[in-house]
């Protein structure tokens, strides 16, 4: 665990959860697993306080808990889990962009609050989207309930683990500690709710739904609730699943780019047909013949067959090997190799960093160094055409950064520099790896650049939210259009000004971070599936 990434997770704890919870997460990601009794006391917080920061972070599957030999409880912080947070807005406009509306609301809710029960979620997100819509209009609760369902279907969420249900028999004392358990056949299936109903508008905060003030309604409505059909039966966001989407889209976009959108296509087609089949840390794709492709193109894609056959002839002998062949039955099997187009996807993003950072020629001693894996300095000149003086300092300064690195290969066993090869190459893992370290400092810089401009206009801010609290009042009241410009005018030109400068340069800062993060992804795809071949 690097400085970087701890700092990151700090500041992402802070910015979600508040100053204590943060304590508590970043002191278990420094020391590792630890008792209760232990972190209240190296933390300096009271135990009522630590036990709440822990049920917040066991919500968010931020923190696991296991009984030690001894019997003791521990909590260990998932470090790697925190940083996902950095990812929720990609996560719901990937469910908005997949399921309308409807599924935004219901991966956003899901996130918001670590575990939900269908049914809350099915109620939470139509009262938000009859809350949005016109006045007479409402969402029914079976309009949200199917999108959830599709949502299962395609594994974007999936059951938490339960408590099994023990035997009465049983007489020995409870275990300190719940096992949590889920069958992985259960782990989509979608309880059978019927829920009746439609979303509910807000009223103001003393009204109840009918109408009636708070102090007139009858005390006895908490008493008798109905139990909730799929009580106990909790629901969480997928966040492999959706990894495995954001790669195959960057393996679609990246043959796009490559070859051309009918190529695209074919490998989407591919990649659609192996999703639920296929584990997000697999190598390859199930083999898939070329007439199952065939069928399942998409409708209205006017292509023949024996054009397809050609298309992934071409993607097969591809130097990219994006596409490989498995074998001739069923008019040839294809696989799409997901290791390999981890792989080129990293190297390209190694490339482009290079180019951005030192120029065309550095990245052209750098791919050239990477196809030739081992070079001499002498004839990475000859070979990039490239002075002398101009290529050694180019290595040298790649050599700095550690994008690339020096193998000593000795003639004699003394190491002596006259008789010692010094050959270049390129260690792709190990870049990647500083690579992602830089990505992390960046998010960090990019956080704490955004919670500064903040701070700095927080007192013009909070004049804004009054002002336009006070306009959407008089508004609903009907208020005359000259009373809400005398309004608006509280805010001075200067201060507007200095309003949209502000915005301008938040947005231009989250915007940032979100595409930071992509990189960020796409290195730690090729990292882990490097490490789980080796």
């Amino acid at each position: 665990m690097t400085q970087a990434e701890i700092k990151l997770c700090s500041l992402l704890l802070q910015e979600h959860f508040g100053e204590i919870v943060e304590k508590i997460g970043v002191h278990l990601i420094r020391t590792g697993s630890q008792p209760l009794r232990v972190i209240a006391h190296d933390t300096g917080t009271s135990l009522d306080q630590v036990k709440k920061a822990l049920c917040v972070l066991i919500q968010h599957n931020l923190v696991i808990y296991q009984v030690n030999k001894r019997g003791v409880v521990e909590y260990e912080a998932q470090c790697s889990r925190v940083l996902r947070m950095l990812r929720y807005p990609r996560y719901i406009y990937t469910a908005k962009t997949l399921y309308s509306d409807t599924g935004e609301l219901i991966v956003e809710e899901l996130l918001l609050n670590g575990k939900m029960a269908m049914s809350a979620v099915v109620k939470k997100v139509a009262d938000r989207l009859t809350e949005t819509m016109e006045d007479g209009k409402t969402m029914d609760y079976a309009e949200v309930s199917n999108t959830f369902v599709r949502l299962a279907d395609t594994h974007f969420v999936q059951r938490c683990p339960l408590v099994p249900a023990t035997e009465n028999s049983d007489p020995g004392p409870p275990p300190p500690a719940p096992t949590l358990v889920i069958n992985e056949k259960d782990m989509y299936l979608v309880p059978k709710l019927s829920l009746i109903g439609k979303g509910k508008r807000r009223r103001s905060s003393d009204e109840d739904a009918t109408g009636e003030p708070k102090a007139k309604r009858p005390k006895h409505t908490t008493d008798n609730k109905e139990p909730v059909p799929d009580d106990g039966i909790y629901w969480q966001a997928n966040l492999d699943r959706f990894h495995q989407h954001f790669r195959d889209q960057g393996i679609v976009s990246a043959v796009a780019n490559r070859m051309d959108q009918t190529s695209s296509e074919i490998v989407r087609t591919m990649l659609r047909m192996s999703e639920i089949t296929t584990s997000s840390s697999a190598p390859f794709t199930q083999p898939l013949s070329s007439n199952e492709i065939f069928r399942s193109l998409p409708v209205g894609y006017n292509i023949s067959k024996q054009v397809l056959d050609q298309y992934l002839t071409l993607l097969a002998d591809d130097p990219l090997e994006f596409v490989g062949k498995s074998g001739d039955s069923g008019g040839g099997m294809y696989v799409i190799n997901l290791h390999k187009a981890l792989g080129s996807l990293a190297t390209a993003t190694l490339e482009s960093v290079i180019q951005e950072r030192f120029g065309s020629r550095c990245a052209r001693i750098f791919r050239l160094v990477l196809q030739k894996k081992h070079l001499e300095q002498k004839q990475v000149e000859d070979f990039a055409m490239i002075p002398a003086k101009e290529a050694k300092d180019m290595l040298y300064k790649m050599l700095s950064e550690n994008f690339i690195s020096l193998q000593e290969i000795p003639k004699t066993p003394d190491h002596a520099p006259s008789r010692t090869f010094y050959l270049y190459t390129v260690n792709i893992l190990s870049a990647a790896r500083m690579l992602l370290h830089r990505c992390y400092k960046s998010v960090a810089n990019l956080i704490e650049r955004r919670q500064f401009e903040t701070k700095e206009n927080k007192r013009l801010l909070e004049k804004s939210q009054r002002v336009e609290a006070i306009i959407a009042s008089m508004q609903a009241t009907g208020a005359e259009e000259a009373q809400l410009q005398e309004i608006e005018e509280m805010i001075t030109a200067p201060e507007r000004q200095q309003l949209e400068t502000l915005k301008r340069n938040v947005n231009k800062l989250d915007a940032c971070e979100i595409q930071v993060d992509e990189t960020i992804f796409l290195l730690e795809s090729y990292i882990e599936s490097t490490v789980k071949r080796q």
